[in-house]
């Protein structure tokens, strides 16, 4: 059995996604980051970084105590490989697969964050920040596009971790109102994978997916909900562990 720690996000759907790929036995152990779960020091001892997702593997090969994994890429990469699927072994394949997994984790994927955030929380006023990251991630979005026009899947022939990594992020696009009309082979490419039994059970899920105040436009928090996601809670908690 693995513990999937959660939150609702495109980074933990990616990785309940991996684990209905792989038929990997799990249990769903969810997180309402709003609320401020992820700050408490039982969670700290999971992840120190108190960022959502992480996993708790308590049959890990070879036997021994559980392992514990945090960061979405190293979770794909740490299953993928118990599992020995969607991750070549060696050679330029799996070299490839792991440079196109490193660009969503270091690029693609924070810079959508971001311009989430500064969409979604700013107070208003802010274009600059807003315009910085929504220009970034159109720049990466037609990597991504030219990549798709010459391969089936992001890092080749096959599907593999980095197009698990990579296609849930699909709802960062969709806030700052970047529809696929213009990524025809990016809308091939998430129809495609869309359609797979593992990403259709997995999207499917009540218990995977989010809560009205996930998603949308121009949220609203509250001074506590703030605090848990962006201020003095969300600093503080890593000095109570």
């Amino acid at each position: 059995m693995i513990d999937l720690h959660y939150s609702a996000t495109p980074n933990g759907q990616k990785i309940a996604i991996m684990l209905e790929e792989i038929g990997a036995p799990f249990r769903i152990i969810s997180y309402d980051i709003f609320n401020g779960d992820q700050l408490t020091p039982a969670f700290g001892r999971i992840n120190p970084n108190h960022k959502l997702p992480a996993i708790v593997d308590h049959a890990p090969d070879g036997g021994g105590e559980p392992v514990t994994v945090f960061e979405s890429g190293a979770i794909l990469q740490y299953l993928a490989e118990k599992a020995g699927r969607f991750l070549p072994a060696s050679g330029a394949a799996r070299a490839t697969t792991l440079s196109w997994l490193t660009w969503q984790a270091a690029g693609l994927g924070p810079t959508g964050g971001q311009a989430s955030h500064f969409l979604r929380y700013a107070p208003a006023g802010q274009d600059y920040p807003v315009e910085r990251y929504t220009r970034e991630l159109a720049r990466l979005l037609a990597v991504l596009e030219k990549r798709l026009e010459k391969s089936a899947y992001v890092a080749g022939d096959d599907y593999t971790i980095a197009d698990i990594a990579i296609w849930p992020g699909r709802a960062s696009a969709f806030v700052m109102g970047m529809g696929l009309d213009e990524w025809p082979a990016m809308r091939d490419w998430f129809e495609r994978i869309g359609v797979r039994p593992a990403v259709a059970r997995a999207m499917a899920r009540d218990d995977l997916k989010p809560p009205a105040k996930y998603v949308g436009r121009h949220q609203q928090l509250d001074a506590r909900e703030w605090s848990n996601m962006f201020g003095d809670a969300n600093r503080l908690a890593v000095t109570k562990d």
